[in-house]
């Protein structure tokens, strides 16, 4: 069965991780969007987390420099690429050609990301001019 956008948005509606599911949560009063990221730090802070709660993968070449496809493939989400990077000492894309790599489980990322976000205060933001 082929992906298609309208499936693909579905499954994304039912992910609490994901921006466009929870956006209103995020919009401020001058209706301009905070969106969540994990920063480094707080990844920082759960790295042993997130390593204990973790498996091994046998590194499947589709995946080679495109962690976001297997952040989709693992999640169902292109938001955690940047998080499996971080759990494999991967610095860059291009070194994203492993052997084995280590995959947390997602009981485990949803722990760690859960009321973790940065906070920024609503009134502070300012309109970006393209």
């Amino acid at each position: 069965m082929s992906i298609t956008i309208d499936r693909e948005s579905r499954q994304r509606s039912r992910l609490a991780i994901d921006i466009n599911f929870s956006g209103n949560r995020y919009r401020t009063e001058n209706k301009l969007f905070t969106f969540p990221s994990p920063t480094l730090e707080m990844l920082d802070q759960n790295l042993y987390y997130l390593l204990k709660h973790s498996t091994e993968k046998e590194f499947e070449r589709q995946y080679l420099m495109r962690p976001d496809y297997l952040s989709y493939d693992e999640y169902g989400t292109v938001a955690l690429a940047q998080m499996l990077m971080y759990v494999n000492t991967v610095p860059c894309l291009e070194f994203f050609d492993l052997q084995v790599v280590i995959v947390p489980s997602f009981g485990a990322v949803v722990e760690v990301l859960k009321n973790k976000f940065p906070v920024q205060d609503p009134n502070t933001l300012t309109e970006v001019n393209w």
